[in-house]
């Protein structure tokens, strides 16, 4: 059974940074892209960034270029969302979630995914 936890959440000032770190085990992580979402009380769950299993290309909602980074560490199963510049509407449960192993695109749709994590709480005060 494919395992996703999430850290790295909590309070932060509007401006400011904070990097959200998900572990995976159960598959080798080298080989399947990964991709964070977020979800808003009340709103869907929409796509943040995804990363192909070589860190070579990534993609990212629009609105959050520039300010979000997202990366990976094959060596230690491990990727990264950076974020930084963060505003209140930032506000929200961030998922990592890995790709399903047919796809070898950069994984950007909820279908691209078959793992989720439990999710990590991220809170941008004003």
């Amino acid at each position: 059974q494919e395992q996703l936890v999430e850290s790295g959440g909590g309070l932060v000032q509007a401006g400011g940074s904070l990097r959200l770190s998900c572990a995976a085990s159960g598959r080798t992580f080298s080989s399947y892209g990964m991709g964070w979402f977020r979800q808003a009380p009340g709103k869907e769950r929409e796509f943040v960034a995804g990363i192909r299993w070589h860190g070579g290309t990534t993609y990212y909602l629009d609105s959050l270029k520039g300010r979000f980074t997202i990366s990976r560490d094959n060596a230690k199963n491990t990727v990264y969302l950076q974020m930084s510049s963060l505003k209140p509407e930032d506000t929200a449960v961030y998922y990592c979630a890995a790709a399903r192993s047919g796809v070898t695109r950069t994984p950007y749709s909820l279908a691209d995914f078959g793992s989720w994590g439990q999710g990590t709480q991220v809170t941008v005060s004003s």
